[in-house]
């Protein structure tokens, strides 16, 4: 077997990797980095140009693993998406809202190279979307040979799949982003407990330490007190949240929260775009599929009231209430951003995040700020005093490195893959495997690199 790491950078970016096994050429995944514009933001897939590919395998919809398909899919018509019945609902919807975004930036920051792809392209995306059913394999014969697929279950967001890869009596799984313990949506990962040969394993979590008593239930506990206490005392909540998976388990939070009386029941709760229409597609996945845990009605009995505008920088909002918006991030020229320049100068509101901040985005220098209380909205030609109270809570879709060393020893691998974190992040698991599993080998492939494994 033969792998390649077609993203640009050893981060959690443009995910996609090429696996050559036996004559099948397979992609895993096809994302676009959040970090980059511009035909730079996607996977090398120059090199994989001149090659045919058989199948792309679609972990999830998030677009750090979908937003390059439908270009993946112009220079390889012929590749089937192997990809869970949810995800297989919402894949090009989301995609749709990609080409308005980057259609917003190319007008807004001048990327002419914008969009990636067209709306017309996306019925090819369709067209390749081919949903196995959860826990079947599935076995295909070319090439004068056979390879067999099982997707299974792995938590962290609607319709993300680990996959089991089965050629000539070896078992290769790809874990994709995975949490094991529940969210409010889906239930956490249900992975074989097999003995397998290759993992090619996430590795999100690797530099994080995680307080041995935090729990997710003592999180959602202190992120309802503060918000009921902000609300309480005639703040404001700002809740940046990511529109895919994030706000749709905040539906369900907020609302447990106001049928037990803690938020009081006529607290509007604002939304707005992507995450919003979201709603009626977790909607149908759970109806179609069992796997997600959700309904259409839940925005109503929620009070959820969409919101269309936003204050001048500096002025608080015009009504009290929880702001549930995109980014998660705070990028800017999004809702959370916009509404973050009114509320950061009020004391009495609360910014409440409750989900990873890449440093470089407004949102991880509001949490990591240092010898200063100032926020920056340089195209707003606005400076805010950071007054606000502004909060972490530990929410992730990701598993913790505990969780997943748990995982690997008990498949016992004998390669292991690294991907998906940032180095700090790999360097753990190095050295934890190296410890833990000593005669398993590890790998960490360097953007480009052609490992034969």
């Amino acid at each position: 077997m033969q792998i390649t790491d077609l993203n640009s950078e050893e981060d959690i970016g443009s995910n996609c990797m090429l696996l050559e096994i036996g004559p099948f050429r397979i992609l895993a995944d096809c994302g676009i980095h959040p970090k980059k514009l511009g035909r730079a933001a996607l996977p090398d897939l120059a090199k994989v140009r001149d090659l045919s590919v058989d199948f792309i395998l679609l972990t999830h919809c998030h677009l750090d693993h979908l937003g390059g398909l439908p270009v993946a899919l112009r220079e390889h018509p012929s590749a089937r998406v192997l990809c869970s019945p949810a995800s297989r609902i919402v894949a090009t919807r989301i995609l749709r809202n990609s080409i308005g975004v980057m259609m917003r930036q190319r007008e807004e920051q001048n990327v002419f190279e914008y969009p990636l792809y067209t709306y017309s392209e996306l019925d090819r995306v369709e067209a390749a979307l081919t949903a196995l059913p959860l826990g079947v394999p599935k076995t295909f014969h070319e090439h004068d040979d056979e390879i067999t697929f099982t997707l299974h279950a792995a938590g962290h967001v609607a319709g993300a799949v680990g996959v089991m890869i089965e050629y000539r009596h070896r078992k290769i799984f790809l874990t994709g982003d995975v949490c094991f313990h529940d969210l409010e949506t889906v239930d956490g990962a249900a992975f074989p407990l097999e003995k397998i040969d290759t993992l090619i394993m996430e590795t999100t979590r690797g530099a994080t330490e995680v307080d041995p008593d935090l729990t997710r239930d003592g999180e959602l506990e202190r992120l309802v007190g503060d918000v009921a206490g902000t609300l309480a005392a005639g703040g404001s909540v700002l809740i940046p949240a990511f529109a895919f998976g994030r706000m749709q388990d905040l539906f369900h939070v907020l609302l447990k929260a106001k049928l037990d009386g803690r938020i009081p029941k006529n607290v509007p709760v604002f939304c707005t775009g992507l995450g919003l229409d979201l709603a009626d597609f977790f909607d149908t996945m759970a109806r179609k599929t069992g796997d997600v845990h959700f309904h259409r009605a839940m925005a109503k009995e929620l009070g959820v009231q969409p919101l269309r505008a936003w204050e001048a920088p500096g002025t608080d909002v015009a009504v009290q209430g929880i702001y549930l918006v995109s980014s998660g991030m705070l990028v800017e020229n999004t809702p959370a951003w916009f509404i973050a320049s009114n509320m950061l100068d009020h004391a009495h509101n609360l910014i409440a995040f409750v989900g990873y901040c890449d440093p470089d985005t407004p949102g991880g220098r509001l949490l990591t700020r240092t010898n200063t209380d100032e926020l920056r909205f340089a195209p707003l030609n606005y400076i805010a005093r950071v007054r606000a109270a502004v909060a972490r809570y530990d929410l992730s879709g990701h598993t913790t490195r505990e969780r997943m060393m748990e995982f690997v020893n008990a498949v016992e691998p004998r390669l292991v893959v690294l991907t998906h974190g940032d180095p700090a992040a790999r360097e753990w698991y190095a050295e934890e495997l190296a410890i833990q599993l000593p005669k398993t080998k590890v790998v960490n492939p360097a953007p480009g690199e052609e490992l034969n494994v």
